[in-house]
């Protein structure tokens, strides 16, 4: 198990929790699990029941969008510090994607109860992951924008 301060400066990576200061990341910390695959295996398929994300530590998976769940099609290859399923923690929707792991990998996930129990305890964490999900939202359109500018026609 790493040690607190690893796994706040862990955090501060993930763009999910960027935004949060390290007192209010401490909350977070101890609600961590352990979670890990085999190389092949696949960590859920697009449709499933969404309840957490995951930070990995180690190896790699890809993300597909494909309904086909053996499509091998990414749309994103993650890596250690890289997060994944963040929305089910914020919807009751079903998966958007499935992945696929890569290289087997070790990750910490995050329940949606862990994290709405915390908001409820620290309404202020609200606020940097809002932050911190506009932000990434506007990266995602400004390179929708760029790629459909390179478009020919």
């Amino acid at each position: 198990m790493q040690p607190l301060f690893d796994r706040i400066i862990l955090l501060k990576r993930v763009p999910f929790f960027a935004l949060l200061r390290t007192d209010q990341l401490r909350h977070i910390v101890p609600k961590l699990e352990p979670a890990g695959w085999a190389s092949g295996e696949c960590v859920f398929e697009k449709g499933d029941p969404s309840d957490c994300m995951y930070i990995l530590l180690s190896g790699r998976v890809g993300v597909a969008l494909n309904d086909d769940p053996n499509s091998t099609e990414y749309v994103a290859l993650l890596g250690p510090g890289d997060c994944f399923g963040e929305m089910g923690l914020l919807d009751d929707l079903p998966r958007s994607a499935t992945v696929h792991v890569l290289e087997t990998a070790e990750a910490l996930s995050l329940s949606r109860e862990h994290l709405h129990g915390m908001l409820l305890a620290y309404p202020e964490l609200g606020i940097g992951m809002l932050a911190a999900l506009s932000l990434r939202l506007r990266e995602a359109n400004e390179a929708w924008s760029k790629s459909r500018a390179d478009m020919p026609g």
